[in-house]
């Protein structure tokens, strides 16, 4: 405990004294899914077989506005810290570095640092993408997921910050599955040797990020529900979303002219004549072309299919262990569904079987419009597309709502402070003599019990140029060197009516805020630059 500042010593000997007192602390489950679409659960409107996560919803509670980052990493990096990830050098400010390389200050300290020294024990199964290893991050254990390019090897993983050496002759490995057995296997520890301390355990899958990579039985079940194309997917699943009342507003229209966020032309190539890089109407497709996109869909879905198989497992432990009724379960995808069409790791072979480990297939943008339907653009963009994600909250114990709607805006940055509110625990003020700064997420708890409306300031995005600022209902955004545009998103979500010519100091004052808030992350995050890498962390530019 010699790390801890003397508060968290205080509080750690405390609970060590007296076991009883966290014993009625909840335990803590965040799921969280990669590239999925606000609308890929059956719960939010799909077709897709989500049962497991459909009954979480069904006995607990779905945000409407619960939002990310629209990237990978700097979600990942705001989620455990409860900062922007501008702030701690996990994304890029146009003076200042940060991304995918870049490194937290000292004080941009992870959930599991405050939990611990209250009794928790925290554990991680899946994706990382966080800085530094993962056990210095407060977990206790951990199995990561470093290889992103192959569901169906170990290669490349690690457990506990140690590489796995999978056999030659491995067989029968899928990642998902991995991903579970692992986080079963922690709770079953858990319930043998720690059943006196609550748990914190961060489930990050992979699933459904491209390679589309899925198992021959769960591709079976899709693989001719998508031939009648794009748009009447997206037409179906805002019909079920307009009955469930997760919308008011309209459906987007297609953007033919948005393709995926980065250019690889060799690569569409590679992928043959039925590959497309724009969401064309699906009458202009060629028969091939109409195959290979559905075929995509149905890798997609097979792939979020397992998934929640996957989690029924997890949750089945969590019953037989006793520990279903007090475990309060999240479940959020880190950006929308991805335009992305490239070909790496191992490549593709074209004679190979579409999903298998041979193959390396993207969603690509027809088929993520639909997946973030009713939603525009796709992850990288900070439209609704890329940062709208679902949420869904349970926790028998603790939440008495079944099934109902939380239409507050909220983002990731809340997890931390949400958290640490259920459990009563105060951040410090100070990590190793440096000062804290204060985190800008707000707690949920209070939506938990009715459906209020969480005040905050605003809520912020950079992401590769691509801009937005949310204050109230209005929201202005602007792609990468477009102009600024301005919507009413109390009636116009899909982002459809660009008011900022009607209304140009209302677009003013949030382009001024946006403005005020950039200076003062890049302020804070100058404080610290020497934390940063020289040269490292600043991404890709898109290219539309």
């Amino acid at each position: 405990m010699k790390h801890l500042p003397p508060i968290l010593r205080v509080t750690a000997c405390l609970f060590a004294l007296c076991p009883s007192l966290f014993a009625a602390k909840p335990n803590v489950v965040f799921i969280l899914a990669d590239d999925l679409g606000y609308s890929d659960l059956g719960c939010y409107g799909s077709e897709i077989a989500t049962p497991n996560l459909d009954s979480l919803a069904k006995n607990g509670l779905r945000f409407t506005q619960f939002y990310n980052t629209a990237r990978c990493w700097p979600t990942r990096g705001a989620l455990m810290s409860g900062y922007y990830a501008q702030q701690i050098h996990r994304d890029a400010l146009p003076e200042v570095g940060g991304g995918g390389q870049g490194v937290r200050q000292k004080w941009a300290r992870l959930l599991p640092d405050f939990l611990n020294p209250a009794g928790y024990r925290s554990y991680h199964s899946g994706k990382w993408h966080i800085d530094g290893p993962v056990l210095e991050g407060g977990f206790d254990r951990s199995l990561d997921m470093k290889n992103q390019g192959n569901f169906f090897t170990a290669k490349g993983n690690s457990i506990d910050d140690v590489p796995v050496t999978p056999p030659a002759d491995e067989k029968g490995y899928y990642a998902t599955i991995a991903t579970a057995d692992h986080a079963i296997d922690c709770l079953k520890d858990h319930a043998a040797n720690h059943a006196a301390k609550p748990f914190f355990h961060y489930i990050p899958f992979i699933a459904p990020h491209f390679p589309l990579h899925a198992l021959p039985e769960d591709i079976a079940k899709y693989r001719d529900k998508y031939l009648d194309g794009w748009e009447k997917l997206r037409a179906a699943r805002f019909a079920r979303q307009k009955e469930m009342g997760l919308t008011n507003t309209s459906l987007s229209a297609l953007e033919r002219e948005v393709g995926p966020p980065y250019a690889f032309p060799d690569d569409i190539v590679k992928l043959g004549p039925g590959e497309v890089n724009r969401p064309l109407p699906w009458s202009e497709l060629t028969e091939e072309q109409r195959r290979f996109q559905a075929t995509k869909m149905a890798i997609h879905a097979a792939m979020i299919d397992r998934m929640d198989q996957e989690i029924g497992r997890i949750l089945a432990q969590l019953k037989a262990m006793g520990a279903f009724d007090n475990t309060i379960i999240f479940f959020a995808s880190d950006n929308g569904a991805s335009a992305e069409i490239m070909v790496r790791n191992g490549g593709h072979d074209p004679a190979a079987s579409p999903g298998s480990a041979a193959s390396y297939l993207c969603l690509g943008p027809g088929f993520s419009s639909a997946a973030n339907t009713p939603h525009r653009r796709h992850k990288t963009w900070v439209h609704e597309g890329g940062i709208s994600t679902p949420l869904v909250v349970h926790w028998p114990a603790g939440i008495a709502a079944k099934g109902e709607l939380r239409t507050t805006p909220a983002h990731v940055i809340d997890f931390v402070p949400t958290v640490l509110d259920l459990v009563g625990i105060e951040k410090p003020k100070q990590w190793e003599g440096e000062p804290i700064p204060e985190a800008p997420g707000k707690s949920l708890v209070p939506a938990f019990g009715k459906d209020e409306t969480i005040a905050r300031e605003s809520l912020w995005w950079l992401h590769e140029g691509n801009r937005a600022i949310r204050v109230g209902d209005w929201k202005l955004v602007a792609a990468e060197g477009d102009a600024w545009a301005l919507y009413d998103l109390k009636t116009d979500r899909a982002e459809q009516h660009d008011l900022a010519a009607k209304m140009p100091e209302k677009a003013k004052e949030l382009a001024d805020l946006w403005q005020k808030q950039t200076d003062a992350f890049t302020a804070l995050a100058k404080q610290t630059l020497a934390d940063q890498p020289k040269g490292k962390g600043k991404g890709k530019k898109a290219k539309k």
